[in-house]
C-alpha cells in the first residue's frame, strides 16, 4: 500500500542561507539598544531560535534572554490533539521579566495560526514592549489574522500535505521535507 510520497525540498546548506537572510531582516526590524528576548516555541522553534541567536550578535543585536514555551496544539499533522491551545512556560523561566523588552518569537511552521496567537497573547499579558514573530515556513493558510514578521519561505502545498522541518537535536539533519498523501 502506498502511504504517500516524501520529498526533500531543502537541505542544511540551503537552510543556512535562509537563516542568514532571516537574521539580517530581523536585525533591521529591531530597535537600536533594545533588550531582546528570544523565545523559541517547543519543539523545533527552540533550536531554530538558537540558530538565529548565533547570527544576531554579528549584526549588532544584543540578546539578553532566551526562553522556551511549550504550546500544545499541532494542526500541521492534521490531527487536533487538544481542543484548546495550551501554553506552558519552562519552569524557572516563568518569572523572567518581560516588561519594556522586545520579544522575538521563533517557530518552525506557521499553519493555522492558533499557536502563534496564543503565544503572542501570553507575552503581551507579561508586558512585552514589542513582539516580533519569526517562522521558517509559512504555509499561507492561516485561519486567523496572524502573520509572521519574518518568514524564511512560503510553501503553498496541497491540502492534506505535511511540511516537516527537521532540526537537530530532534533529527539528525537540518532539512525540510514535504509529505504528500497517496491518491
Amino acid at each position: 500500500m502506498n502511504d504517500g510520497t516524501r520529498i526533500g525540498i531543502y537541505d542544511a546548506q540551503q537552510l543556512a542561507g535562509v537563516l542568514d537572510g532571516m537574521a539580517r531582516r530581523l536585525a533591521g526590524l529591531l530597535p537600536d539598544d533594545s533588550e531582546i528576548v528570544l523565545v523559541g516555541i517547543l519543539r523545533r522553534g527552540v533550536p531554530l531560535a538558537a540558530l538565529l541567536g548565533e547570527r544576531l550578535p554579528a549584526l549588532g543585536v544584543r540578546l539578553v534572554e532566551r526562553l522556551e514555551l511549550k504550546v500544545k496544539r499541532y494542526a500541521d499533522d492534521l490531527t487536533l490533539l487538544y481542543p484548546k491551545t495550551l501554553l506552558t512556560a519552562n519552569g524557572a523561566q516563568a518569572d523572567i521579566e518581560l516588561s519594556g523588552k522586545v520579544v522575538v518569537v521563533v517557530d518552525d511552521v506557521l499553519y493555522r495560526g492558533h499557536s502563534l496567537l496564543r503565544v503572542v497573547e501570553y507575552l503581551a499579558q507579561r508586558g512585552a514592549a514589542e513582539i516580533r514573530s519569526v517562522v521558517l515556513v509559512d504555509r499561507g493558510v492561516s485561519l486567523l489574522p496572524i502573520h509572521a514578521d519574518i518568514t524564511g519561505m512560503r510553501l503553498d502545498v496541497a491540502h492534506g500535505s505535511i511540511v516537516e522541518v527537521h532540526v537537530p537535536p530532534y533529527e539528525s539533519d537540518f532539512s525540510i521535507e514535504l509529505l504528500s498523501r497517496a491518491r
